[in-house]
């Protein structure tokens, strides 16, 4: 009986921890493009060691369709963690350089630092947002090449903050599970800005919707909840009133750790 409350314990303790994310936005020039391709695979195996020292939960690379926004951004590189401190701290150099020994044994340390240097000499420095979920439906979808997600990054109308998280969390959710139910999404996720912003800042929190492919994907945009009463499409309003959609990346997963 110990045992089984014991496993229920731990259990529900891992599927309330909390979870911190780190997205970086990055340009590459399209000479440099076919170079990129190397770089992701390169950065795959160096964060695969870092998943199994547990620096990491996991680590995804994602190729961008469309977007709009300050820059033309030709991917995301997602990064998860289990607390902010490890977030905050990330992989120094020498820890990546370290990583690259484990993935590469074949290179001596100078053919290393080359292959280092080479790799971060091909992209700009990206736009990085430190992120904190608040709350995600519940689902078994699988992070696998070749899903497609939303990026949808949301600015708070001023003075209703709080209305907006109560709306994504209280009205929003409760749709998005219902598209799931119904075979039309996959998953979705609810983030806030884990870092004091002031208020210039470009974005405030972000969602994640995710689909198993493009029929999933405009299935999904055709939805319509035909029992919604009054009073849910009046919260619904509210709720679209209560941020501003700044920009959306539509991108696919193309490598992926856990």
């Amino acid at each position: 009986m110990l045992l089984i409350c014991g496993m229920i314990w731990a259990g529900s303790v891992f599927a309330q921890s909390i979870q911190y994310m780190v997205f970086e936005f990055i340009k590459v020039s399209n000479e440099q493009l076919f170079d990129y391709i190397e770089y992701k695979d390169f950065m795959e195996k160096v964060y695969r060691q870092a998943l199994n020292d547990k620096l990491i939960k996991g680590w995804e690379y994602w190729r961008v369709q469309n977007g709009e926004g300050q820059s033309n951004y030709q991917c995301i590189m997602v990064t998860y963690y289990d607390d902010p401190v490890k977030m905050m701290n990330g992989m120094d150099d020498e820890t990546i350089i370290n990583y690259t020994k484990i993935a590469y044994p074949h290179l001596n340390d100078e053919q290393v630092r080359t292959v280092f240097q080479q790799a971060l000499g091909i992209r700009e420095l990206p736009m990085r947002l430190y992120m904190k979920e608040l709350s995600c439906t519940q689902d078994q979808f699988q992070f696998k090449p070749g899903i497609l997600a939303s990026f949808d990054l949301m600015k708070a109308v001023e003075g209703r903050y709080q209305d907006y998280e109560k709306a994504e969390i209280d009205v929003f959710k409760p749709i998005h599970q219902n598209k799931i139910a119904q075979g039309m999404m996959g998953h979705w996720s609810f983030l806030r800005a884990a870092l004091p912003q002031g208020s210039e800042a470009s974005s405030t929190h972000l969602t994640m919707n995710l689909f198993k492919d493009y029929v999933q994907f405009f299935n999904s945009q055709e939805y319509e909840d035909m029992h919604q009463t009054a009073e849910q499409r009046a919260a619904v309003n509210a709720g679209l009133n209560s941020r501003d959609q700044k920009w959306i990346y539509l991108a696919t997963l193309e490598n992926v750790v856990r």
